[in-house]
C-alpha cells in the first residue's frame, strides 16, 4: 500500500503530471576553455550509446568535485534541449542546499523513500538552466536500506522514461557502499578522482566494487590536474575543472592504469639492478 502512495508508475510515465517547485541554482561562470572541456565530456558520454541514460557519479573520498561536475554536466545537456534530471542521492552529506540562489527545499529523496512524502513534494526545477532536481532530503540513519528498496527501483524505472538523461550524484564509494547499491540500477558509472592525491589501491577497490555490480564504468574524471607548467593552466578559481574533457583519454588507458603503475615501479627496479650489476662487473 505504501509503495502505491509514494510512487505510482502510471502517474510517473505521463509527460509531466505535476508542476515542479521552482528553484534557482547558483552557477559559477566557467572560463571558455573549461566550458569547452565540459562539452567534450558531454559528447563522450553521448558516444557511449543511446542506452546510457541513467548515469551514476561517484568518487573515492569526499571533496573531489563530484557534485560540481554533476550540476554542470546537467547544465551542458540542458543546453542541447535535453530533458535532464539530477538526483542527489548523497543523503549522508549533500551540499546542494548551499548552491541555491533562490527558492527553498523542504523535502527530498530520503522523505520519498521513507514514505514521508510523495513524488510531487520532492520534485524541483531550476529556473535558470531548466534542470529538474530531486534533492537528497534530511540525513536518514539507514540510507543504504532506503536506496536498496523497491521504491528506489520503481523511481529509476519511471524517470528513465520521462527524461533524456538522469544523473545521480552519490556518496563516495571509497567511504560508504551507497554508490554500489545504486550502480545496480544505472546504465553506467563515472568515477571522479583527485589527481595525485588518491592512492591507487583505493581506486582499485572502487573499481572492483563497481565490477561486482555489473555496471559499466564509462570513464574516469581526473580532477585538480595542474597544467600550469605546460601552459594549459585554466585559472585558480575552478582549478578542479581542468581537463575534464580528457576523461575519455584516461578511460581508454583505464584497463592498464594500475598495472602500468606497478610495471613502472618494476621497470625502475630492474634498471637499478642492471646498473648495480654493470658496476660490479667493471670492478
Amino acid at each position: 500500500m505504501a509503495e502505491e502512495k509514494i510512487i505510482n508508475d502510471s502517474e510517473m510515465n505521463k509527460q509531466e503530471p505535476w508542476s515542479p517547485k521552482p528553484i534557482e541554482i547558483e552557477y559559477a561562470e566557467l572560463p571558455f576553455a573549461i566550458n569547452e572541456e565540459m562539452k567534450t565530456l558531454r559528447t563522450n558520454i553521448q558516444f557511449c550509446g543511446k542506452d546510457k541514460k541513467v548515469i551514476l557519479l561517484t568518487s573515492a573520498v569526499q571533496n573531489e568535485g563530484k557534485t560540481t561536475l554533476a550540476v554542470n554536466l546537467c547544465r551542458t545537456f540542458a543546453e542541447l534541449d535535453k530533458k535532464v534530471l539530477l538526483i542527489d542521492a548523497d543523503m549522508r552529506k549533500s551540499i546542494m542546499k548551499k548552491r541555491l540562489k533562490s527558492g527553498k527545499i523542504t523535502k527530498g529523496l530520503s522523505h520519498l523513500l521513507s514514505g514521508q512524502a510523495e513524488l510531487p513534494d520532492v520534485f524541483y526545477r531550476d529556473k535558470t538552466a531548466g534542470i529538474y532536481l530531486i534533492p537528497s532530503g534530511e540525513y536518514p540513519p539507514n540510507s543504504v536500506e532506503l536506496l536498496a528498496g523497491e521504491d528506489m527501483q520503481r523511481l529509476i524505472r519511471a524517470v528513465r522514461d520521462m527524461f533524456d538523461y538522469v544523473i545521480i550524484d552519490s556518496a563516495p564509494l571509497g567511504v560508504v557502499t551507497d554508490a554500489a547499491v545504486l550502480a545496480t540500477l544505472c546504465d553506467g558509472t563515472i568515477i571522479v578522482l583527485n589527481a595525485g592525491t588518491v592512492h591507487y589501491k583505493l581506486c582499485q577497490q572502487i573499481v572492483k566494487k563497481l565490477q561486482n555490480t555489473d555496471c559499466p564504468i564509462l570513464g574516469v574524471v581526473l580532477n585538480q590536474l595542474n597544467h600550469q607548467s605546460n601552459g594549459r593552466y585554466y585559472g585558480k578559481k575552478y582549478g578542479y575543472y581542468r581537463r575534464y574533457g580528457r576523461y575519455g583519454y584516461y578511460y581508454r588507458r583505464y584497463g592498464g592504469y594500475y598495472s602500468g603503475y606497478e610495471y613502472s615501479n618494476n621497470e625502475k627496479t630492474s634498471q637499478k639492478s642492471k646498473i648495480k650489476k654493470k658496476k660490479s662487473e667493471e670492478k
